[in-house]
């Protein structure tokens, strides 16, 4: 977390969001950005492209002022492993990350979890779990995604959140939870 210079001081709280291919990152980020998302979307040429044409290959930018002090800089990450060279450079600076979790494709669960335990390898900062596309057929519930990503534990899970990325009240509620997370624990 840092301070921006000038008549305005605002604290900025980087956070990361990631996860797999297809799970919403950087609808996420476009649905919530007051200013332009930088994207380094490109032609999908791999498996990717089954799910989707495009794909992000270095990461997204995007920035959500929460009042007049804290500006959320928000940085998502490719969902493929080939680039997780990014995973560690963007992690590295960042003050919290959401995981988002895509509830319907449980065939994901485990590269979802390979993606933690890259993150949790580098840095011991909050983490909130994003569950996507929970309205659609065959999605998992919260708690069954909550044990497949290894949280059994209730009392030790990262707050899992329902969300909708492409809706801005839904993303801002999350983010809202973890802003909260990071300067509890900054106090």
């Amino acid at each position: 977390m840092r301070f921006s210079q000038g008549q305005n001081l605002r604290q900025i709280i980087p956070v990361v969001v990631t996860g797999t291919v297809g799970a919403g990152k950087s609808s996420f980020i476009r649905s919530v950005s007051d200013i332009a998302p930088v994207d380094t979307d490109r032609k999908a040429t791999d498996e990717t492209a089954l799910m989707k044409k495009k794909t992000t290959v270095a990461m997204d930018f995007g920035r959500l002022h929460l009042g007049n002090k804290i500006s959320v800089h928000l940085y998502g990450t490719p969902g493929q492993s080939r680039f997780d060279f990014m995973w560690d450079i963007l992690i590295r600076r960042a003050a919290a990350y959401i995981l988002l979790v895509d509830a319907h494709r449980p065939s994901d669960f485990r590269y979802a979890r390979k993606i933690l335990s890259f993150m949790k390898q580098r840095v011991n900062i909050p983490l909130i779990i994003g569950l996507t596309h929970t309205d659609c057929k065959g999605a998992w519930s919260k708690d069954n995604v909550a044990i497949a990503l290894g949280f059994v534990d209730e009392k030790r899970r990262p707050p899992i959140v329902i969300l909708n990325p492409t809706q801005r009240q839904s993303v801002v509620q999350l983010l809202t939870i973890l802003v909260q997370q990071v300067l509890q624990r900054t106090r």
